[in-house]
């Protein structure tokens, strides 16, 4: 495991060195940092997995998350979206899970790896999936029957996997310094030796292979896999890759907190995205080929516009999305808005990640039907009043209700508290 340890390392240091302005947070939701991000194929959903074991659907217009899928008993690494529109969560318990929309539970389980699965590649007819852990394998999963096949060769973690645009290879990449070019059917690799770990792996539709590395560069190779190019995208590792749809750029994510914007092409940095300050660790585009997202350690997923730098979106009071607007002025919304992405006020509007506030006041904590809650919550005795929201948010979700998938959020002052309190008692009253 030296590559957890080398990255737990460097987080200590970027958490130590002064970072510019984040953009502003766009969706928050998750209980932990952001370990994915996939999009679907008409850009208007997004899917998320988190280090708090849970995967979100949101939707990117109303920015609202929409379903919470918990499924996995540790972090969840990896998604993506099925080109019939049914999503695949893989985790760091080596399991993978597919979905459809709207169920609470998984259509379908694919077990077989013995350690994390870190990555996951749909190939271009959309009938196989592959698969890279740190039990150094790589798989490929039959979507139509599950059935497996093992590819062997790593002697360290897989940390990527992509498939080549004509579906006829498959390549890997480790923290074996080697990246592995699978030729199909037979699946007899092509080894090239580089001269880094590698952390994730792309292949951009004239069938280039780009590599980023512990070394903060990407490298670019032919589709045979000589070494083309290579850029220095950041001065600490990148741990994630994407491609824009014509792949022409690259975005690359690094522990460092910042997102370099490559041109595949030119072999050239263009810009950097200002990040959170800790690690990003997922990046997507969005179809439309200007709009990145990115998820980080702080739990939140930003928007980005990659041809100017600049974040784009807005939860500001009164934007056209904001569920808040009718209360302009009233500080205790305020207060509520790091809220609102996960609950409604009213059982009258769309569902989202957690359960609807409205009537909260006088009800028993884990008993709205027709939401799943944690086991532990359903356990305990508390009765939702103005003192024991107050009391949530004083001393944390996690200790108040340990168990809950909430993310972790206080707020230190009694003002606010009470301001909060207040606000849902008018906003939520039925």
């Amino acid at each position: 495991m030296r590559l957890v340890l080398h990255i737990h390392a460097i987080v200590f240091v970027a958490s130590l060195i002064s970072t510019p302005q984040p953009a502003q947070a766009q969706l928050m939701g998750h209980g932990g940092p952001v370990r994915a991000i996939a999009v679907s194929a008409d850009g208007k959903t997004i899917l998320s997995g988190s280090f708090d074991t849970a995967a979100i659907r949101w939707s990117l217009a109303t920015e609202s998350a929409e379903q919470v899928l918990r499924f996995h008993s540790d972090a969840v690494n990896a998604v993506a979206f099925l080109k019939d529109g049914r999503m695949v969560t893989a985790g760091a318990d080596g399991r993978i899970a597919i979905w459809t929309t709207g169920r609470q539970q998984p259509d379908q389980v694919l077990e077989g790896h013995r350690a994390p699965v870190v990555a996951l590649a749909l190939s271009p007819d959309g009938a196989m999936l592959a698969s890279a852990s740190w039990d150094h394998t790589v798989r490929l999963w039959s979507l139509a029957d599950g059935t497996q096949r093992v590819l062997e060769g790593h002697s360290q973690n897989v940390n990527g996997v992509a498939f080549a645009p004509d579906g006829k290879s498959v390549v890997s990449v480790g923290y074996d310094l080697t990246l592995r070019i699978w030729r199909l059917p037979e699946g007899v690799p092509e080894v090239v030796a580089l001269p880094s770990p590698q952390n994730a792996v792309t292949v951009v539709p004239d069938g280039e292979i780009v590599t980023g590395a512990a070394d903060g560069k990407l490298r670019i190779l032919s589709p045979d896999g000589m070494e083309s190019g290579e850029v220095q995208a950041a001065p600490t590792p990148i741990v994630a890759l994407a491609k824009s749809s014509d792949g022409t750029l690259i975005a690359a994510a690094g522990i460092g907190g910042t997102v370099a914007i490559v041109d595949c092409k030119a072999r050239a940095l263009m810009r950097v995205l200002a990040g959170s300050g800790p690690p990003v660790w997922a990046v997507a585009f969005v179809p439309d080929g200007q709009t990145l997202l990115t998820g980080g350690a702080d739990g939140k997923i930003r928007r980005w516009n990659v041809l100017t730098g600049d974040p784009v979106g807005s939860d500001l009071p009164g934007g056209p999305a904001d569920p808040l607007a009718a209360y302009a002025g009233d500080h205790g919304a305020e207060v509520f808005r790091a809220c609102v992405a996960c609950h409604t006020l009213s059982d009258k509007e769309l569902p989202r990640a957690g359960p609807t506030l409205a009537g909260v006041y006088g009800r028993k904590i884990a008993s709205l039907p027709g939401y799943r809650f944690s086991d532990a919550l359903k356990t305990m005795n508390i009765i939702w009043t103005p003192e024991t929201v107050a009391k949530l948010f004083e001393i944390g979700p996690n200790a108040y209700t340990p168990g809950t998938k909430m993310p972790e959020q206080r707020i230190g002052s009694a003002e606010d508290r009470r301001a909060l309190t207040d606000f849902l008692a008018r906003a939520t009253a039925r």
